[in-house]
């Protein structure tokens, strides 16, 4: 189930969701520090992340699902939203070279048809950073924020699908160390938390902000092969045989013949 515009706008405006914000901004900057030469796509509710390639991208476009709702972005200059639907997204194949999926993920009923269409609209090589709940984080156990909505992921699951949908998961990191929790003293310490789970790679983060690469070819698996039983020709000696030659019975005539002289 999608979570609602207003309920994300809400979050993100608020203490907790502003420090949450510059975590998981940071963790996606590790993974692109900028966009230069390229279309970035961002899915879901992905607006808080892609503020960060306005300067660098060639052209920024935010997709929201008609479930969701669509809000106006950029606050100023021309509007970069729409509102469309989840596997069907009006771009033509390979037309996008890196896309950001952000609150999208988790609520949808099928993950691997969303993430089959983002491989679609993807330039041959293309790369998404796909920022989901981690089902071991402490934000998963917690409704009041949107990481505690839809379906959270552990690492093998997230690997799984992206095998299934034809990427290959390439840059792991981790953000929102800090406990969801909206006091002063845990919003002051969030650096602290965030480098101490990361130094100590601790399971319990918020999120899995995660880089793949697009696959251009469907892997084929290994087939254990069986032996099968080889047809294999059998001498056998060949059995003895007795002739038995028969005389033929003799006749009276035949014996009368036979003693008379000529």
């Amino acid at each position: 189930m999608d979570v609602d515009i207003v309920e994300l706008r809400d979050f993100y405006a608020s203490p907790l969701g502003t420090v949450a914000r510059r975590l998981v901004k940071k963790a996606v900057e590790r993974i692109w520090p900028d966009a230069r030469g390229h279309t970035v796509l961002g899915f879901g509710y992905a607006t808080p992340y892609l503020s960060a390639y306005r300067s660098s991208a060639d052209r920024l476009l935010a997709f929201m699902p008609a479930a969701q709702g669509v809000m106006h972005w950029p606050r100023h200059g021309p509007n970069a939203t729409a509102l469309v639907d989840k596997t069907s997204l009006p771009l033509q194949i390979g037309s996008v070279d890196r896309v950001i999926l952000a609150h999208a993920l988790e609520t949808t009923d099928s993950p691997q048809a969303l993430m089959e269409e983002i491989w679609r609209v993807l330039t041959p090589g293309g790369r998404v950073i796909v920022i989901v709940p981690n089902r071991r984080g402490l934000w998963t156990r917690m409704d009041t924020t949107p990481f505690g909505q839809g379906q959270p992921f552990s690492r093998s699951q997230l690997a799984r699908l992206m095998q299934a949908s034809l990427f290959s998961a390439e840059t792991w990191g981790e953000a929102l160390y800090i406990p969801p929790v909206p006091r002063r003293l845990a919003l002051r310490s969030a650096v602290a938390w965030e480098r101490i789970g990361a130094g100590l790679s601790l399971p319990f983060a918020g999120v899995h902000v995660m880089e793949a690469v697009k696959q251009l070819y469907r892997p084929i698996p290994l087939r254990a092969t069986r032996k099968s039983a080889r047809m294999a020709p059998v001498f056998a000696p060949a059995s003895s045989v007795h002739l038995t030659i028969s005389r033929p019975a003799q006749t009276r005539e035949t014996r009368q013949g036979l003693h008379r002289r000529p």
